[in-house]
């Protein structure tokens, strides 16, 4: 993990003066993605900065990475986990990879290959590759987006980083809001590529390459599961146990501690006891949510893992008081809003992490990639409901709308009106409005027209749980989840990796017939059967929880007058929303009217980052979080036409 940015002059251009500052501007903003070491490269054309989390080739890993030959150079955040095999098949062909580092291989590899090189790279990683050769840009992104990037191009000029933050610390002002996409995130609680909060700054889309020249901006996926299958027949227990356990052995490779994040549950749990299994001398410590509320609580399940596997558990205790201060603190490293409530619970669990370990296992991309989540069944399911009579159906909805709302976890009431709630739509459609975190009536309510849920083109042949999938993995897994464990595991400077979203593992699940994923009733069947080799009966089998936090109870408690606050502040109006509609659904919250918990919450981030980008400091003052040592590299190589280097 590492923080990366940069910025190129194209088209006959040049680089502004004030271009070394905003470099030391971006690389301070960055600062906490990594403290270990800093290097900036230079060229009349081209300036890239790397802030460094040493993982891999400690001691001989300094970034950027400098092809002497051609003047190629790169900077990569994240891990290259198949960079051994690639050594050698650069070595085949006569190149020597002179750094120890994985990610040393990189501008190498794109000399022999061209953009093809991305294919050949296993791991989670943003890279930015400039060829002085065609003053061409290259920026992507890893086949899942486990790591992010975002940019910036036009007037002959591009500049990236690994985060809002850091960018928009290159504009003389705050860039204007763009009103589209902040009410996409309303709805979905996350900006999907290419969008972002700011009007013209664009976020590269997992599995995508961008490439910036004279030509302009050229966009294109490099990769996206189902495309990328591979017709390695029937899918069995034993083929994926060897696919599953070299990701896990790829991903725990690494010349630093590592641990994992462990609730009890499938996904976390088969992580573990693989990792233990393939690395039975690691010390492989445990780090584990707990809540007061029994029904949010997977502490006693993860100390039953734990207890079988030999590992040693650390137990962090979630309370309501630490959600205003550490909301605040990760929005303004991040600089953008995420609406998901476990964003402060796993940036605590990866502070304590953090002071074992600088890397975790985590168990994120089974859901998607194997059917694990409930909205698969329903989607089957709402097939034979919108054949019921009109009279049935109404009958059902009246029942389900009166249903009082509930602070327990997932509760029948609130899966039942989310179901009802959708039944007029099909398809994706239907998909997309259940994980919504507003309702389209909602959203009307405070004044806000709510996006048309459309399919997206792409997935049209597609049997419907492929698209549902694909939706899933491109949006809520690449833009959502992904981006709560990147930036929650980066502010404490830990890197978190997921040995599901390895590229074997993604391109085996493809194979998986629809009876393998869903099986009558069974969501993630094949991998619940795959697991039992693993973990008992009990583990394998347990309700399906995920990880959550008690937000509706403490928005009525602890957190509702934090809230008022937060609805109530003057920088909602820079998003077109009124404090009076959103108090009003706070009032209908707290008298058990409604379960509105998600809606306020996307509502309270927003307002939370809203003051951040009014805020002079949030913009302007970037420190760093520990010294680090300073790298420069001023290149020999001279752009065509141009004097002096």
């Amino acid at each position: 993990m590492c923080g990366i940015c940069g910025t190129i002059a194209y088209s006959g251009e040049s680089l502004y003066e004030d271009s070394p500052r905003q470099m030391q501007a971006m690389l301070a903003a960055l600062a906490h993605r990594g403290p270990d070491e800093q290097g900036v490269y230079e060229t009349d054309l081209a300036m890239l900065g790397a802030r460094r989390l040493a993982i891999r080739g400690v001691h001989d890993g300094a970034q950027p990475i400098l092809d002497p030959e051609t003047g190629i150079v790169a900077v990569c955040n994240g891990e290259i986990d198949n960079h051994v095999e690639l050594r050698r098949w650069l070595a085949l062909r006569g190149v020597e990879v002179p750094q120890a580092t994985d990610v040393a291989i990189i501008p190498l590899l794109y000399r022999e290959m061209g953009d093809a090189f991305l294919d050949r790279l296993v791991g989670a990683f943003a890279l930015g590759l400039w060829d002085p050769r065609q003053e061409r840009l290259l920026l992507a992104r890893d086949r899942a987006g486990e790591r992010p990037l975002f940019f910036r191009a036009g007037a002959g000029r591009a500049v990236f980083a690994s985060e809002l933050s850091a960018l928009v610390l290159t504009l003389p002002h705050s860039p204007p809001l763009d009103p589209e996409a902040i009410a996409d995130y309303l709805q979905f609680g996350s900006f999907t590529a290419p969008g972002t909060p700011f009007a013209g700054i664009e976020k590269v889309g997992p599995g995508e390459v961008v490439v910036v020249n004279a030509s302009g901006i050229h966009r294109r996926q490099w990769w996206r599961w189902r495309q990328g299958r591979k017709a390695t027949g029937a899918v069995t227990p034993g083929s994926f146990d060897a696919i599953f356990r070299q990701a896990v052995s790829r991903q725990t490779n690494v010349e630093t501690s590592c641990g994992v994040f462990l609730s009890g549950g499938l996904d976390s749990s088969l992580v573990a006891a693989v990792a233990r299994s393939v690395r039975p001398t690691l010390p492989l410590p445990a780090f584990t949510l707990r809540f007061a509320a029994d029904s949010y609580d997977e502490g006693p399940f993860a100390e039953q893992v734990a207890e079988r596997l030999g590992l040693e558990t650390h137990h962090v205790w979630v309370e309501p008081t630490a959600f205003p201060e550490r909301l605040a603190e990760l929005v303004a490293l991040a600089g953008e809003p995420l609406a998901d409530p476990a964003w402060v619970p796993t940036a605590l669990l990866s502070r304590r992490a953090a002071e074992e370990c600088q890397v975790v296992l985590v168990g994120e991309g089974a859901d998607e990639l194997f059917g694990g989540y409930p909205t698969y069944l329903g989607a089957r399911w709402s097939d034979l409901y919108s054949h019921l009579p009109a009279f049935a159906r109404r009958g059902i909805e009246l029942v389900v709308g009166a249903l009082p709302a509930s602070e327990r976890k997932v509760t029948l009431s609130f899966l039942l009106k989310r179901f009802v709630d959708g039944a007029g739509l099909r398809g994706l459609e239907r998909h997309i409005l259940w994980t919504s975190n507003w309702s389209p009536n909602l959203l009307e309510r405070i004044g806000i027209r709510p996006s048309k849920p459309m399919a997206n083109s792409s997935t049209s042949g597609l049997e419907l749980l492929d698209q549902l999938q694909l939706h899933d993995l491109e949006t809520s897994l690449a833009e959502g989840l992904l981006t709560k464990s990147d930036r929650a595991g980066t502010m404490s400077s830990l890197e978190l990796r997921a040995p599901f979203l390895d590229r074997d593992v993604m391109e085996l699940a493809a194979g998986l017939t629809t009876s393998q994923r869903i099986h009558g009733t069974v969501t993630k069947a094949f991998l619940k059967g795959y697991a039992q080799r693993y973990l008992p009966r009990s583990i394998v089998h347990r309700r399906k929880r995920g990880l959550s936090v008690p937000l509706a109870a403490w928005l009525r408690g602890p957190l509702h007058d934090w809230a008022r606050d937060r609805l109530a502040s003057k920088f909602l109006h820079a998003a077109g929303l009124e404090s009076r509609p959103l108090l009003e659904l706070l009032d209908d919250h707290q008298a058990c009217k409604a379960d509105h918990a998600r809606a306020l919450w996307t509502v309270i981030v927003l307002s939370q980052w809203l003051e951040w980008v009014a805020s002079s400091k949030g913009l302007a003052e970037a420190e760093t979080a520990r010294p680090a040592t300073m790298r420069n590299v001023r290149s020999p190589f001279k752009a065509p036409g141009l004097v002096g280097a």
